[in-house]
């Protein structure tokens, strides 16, 4: 990379508009450091573009449809059947997603950050400064870089997407066809969303997961109440189960694969790749630059230092877990670690809620019964049901459960993991609570209002205990 004498020097030179490097760039901005932003596509990255944002607009419309269709369950009639307009369906879902991104150039503007749209390289140290190349035409001077490009789908070397017939959760965001059928592989959190919103538009769905659980990061209780559901509700879930080849015809696709040491097939007018994703790492110079990778991810510390000094690495291209609250709080962590900020402090991985928005919602925090179990903890877990809840009942959706999980010795509330109505918003009450270190004896103690959900996380406490009242 040629150096420049013009090349402009900024405190930040922040590489993504994710949710990573956006809030990373608001941060160094609020705290006095000047910034700029290099960002190849849309402000907001994939969640706000292309993952977190619009599936939740299409699983309202999945949501909306189903409730429709159910209405005489609630004492109300509707004449004629329900159309889909699948454009329609996919219009409302990108214009969430641009109203967003343009509510992140706000911010930015507000907040003093440059924009630059193009590729960013990293280049050679000069001095304290380090420079990025942006495309072939400017050259940036930056004290500290934070990566924060994200990831992609990863699919299996043998199988490949083409947007037509064979989709990744990006090409079936914009896929605008009335859909019948679909084989989904994978059955992670973008897996069960996608089966339950076909599903729930109309289409038959064939779910296949190579683990022998689906879900495989959810406690196995969850995991098991949500097949059970997604089975009530006619999809076809083969687990243990490794696509081999997936064929295209003229009027669909043939999956094969193998179960239990047995051959099968299963056609379906189009197959969905959930099968993972890799971080972006490609193009950024790193191995020149000092910056070690794994598998596809930049290697970091807990202050999401890389190898390199100045060059820091935030988000999914990091690695696991890929959620973008995580992101965006290792950019505030990572920033105010480098401004000198008392209280910066590691974030404690099993501290990171996971949700999933198919129907039914799929929340998590901490550890797994099974992990607590095999780190030889001594463990007290409580169990209640929303069929058992008032608040469940009366909205129609009684299905699901709050399960907790304590250490025996010491009372800490160490996961929490519920499945059912609205528990992508009632996950954060545990979140809270482990975050202040709240015993089993003070959340028993705290009040909960009747009649609402969150009474059931109350009673799986008390369960733990052998106090629960209404199960």
């Amino acid at each position: 990379m040629d150096s420049r004498k013009d090349a402009e020097a900024f405190d930040f030179v922040v590489i993504g508009g994710g949710p990573g490097g956006y809030v990373a760039a608001i941060r160094a901005s609020q705290l006095g450091a000047s910034v700029v932003v290099v960002e190849r596509e849309n402000m907001g990255g994939v969640c706000l573009n292309w993952g977190c944002i619009p599936t939740k607009a299409l699983l309202k419309t999945a949501e909306v449809r189903h409730t429709v269709e159910n209405l005489s369950e609630y004492g109300l009639s509707l004449e004629g059947s329900i159309g889909v307009d699948m454009a329609k369906v996919m219009e409302r879902s990108r214009h969430v997603a641009s109203r967003l991104s343009g509510g992140i150039d706000h911010l930015m503007r507000k907040n003093g950050v440059k924009v630059i749209t193009g590729t960013a390289t990293l280049g050679r140290k000069q001095g304290a400064h380090r420079e990025v190349a942006v495309d072939k035409n400017t050259t940036l001077l930056a004290t500290h870089v934070i990566i924060a490009t994200g990831a992609r789908a990863a699919f299996p070397p043998h199988i490949k997407p083409d947007g037509d017939q064979v989709l990744t959760y990006r090409e079936a965001l914009q896929f605008d066809r009335p859909v019948t059928s679909v084989t989904i592989v994978g059955s992670g959190a973008i897996g069960a969303e996608f089966a339950s919103f076909y599903n729930d538009m109309g289409a038959s769905v064939t779910l296949i997961e190579m683990q022998n659980q689906i879900l495989p990061v959810e406690d196995a209780d969850i995991a098991a109440s949500v097949r059970k559901q997604f089975e009530k509700r006619g999809m076809t879930i083969l687990s243990g189960a490794a696509v081999s080849e997936i064929r295209k015809r003229p009027d669909g696709v043939t999956v094969s694969f193998e179960e239990n040491g047995k051959q099968g097939t299963v056609e379906s007018e189009i197959a969905l790749l959930a099968t993972g994703i890799t971080g972006n790492i490609e193009g950024l110079n790193l191995e020149a630059a000092g910056v070690t990778t794994d598998r596809g991810h930049i290697v970091t510390n807990q202050a999401m230092e890389t190898q390199a000094a100045g060059i820091y690495a935030i988000g999914d291209v990091t690695g696991a877990p890929w959620l973008a609250h995580k992101a965006s709080h290792e950019a505030v962590l990572c920033v105010e670690k480098i401004m000198g900020q008392d209280g910066a402090h590691p974030i404690a991985k099993n501290a990171v809620p996971g949700c999933t928005y198919s129907r039914p919602q799929i929340a998590s925090i901490g550890l797994t019964e099974a992990a607590a179990r095999a780190d030889g903890l001594e463990i007290k877990v409580g169990k209640f049901n929303f069929m058992a809840n008032g608040k469940a009942i009366a909205i129609g959706e009684p299905d699901g459960m709050v399960k907790t999980i304590f250490d025996a010795e010491s009372g800490a509330l160490i996961g929490a993991h519920l499945v059912g109505p609205e528990v992508t918003e009632m996950i954060q009450g545990f979140a809270i609570a482990m975050k202040l270190e709240t015993t089993e004896k003070e959340l028993m103690e705290t009040i909960f209002p009747h009649p609402t959900l969150s009474e059931a996380m109350h009673e799986s406490v008390l369960d733990a205990y052998d106090r629960v009242i209404h199960q």
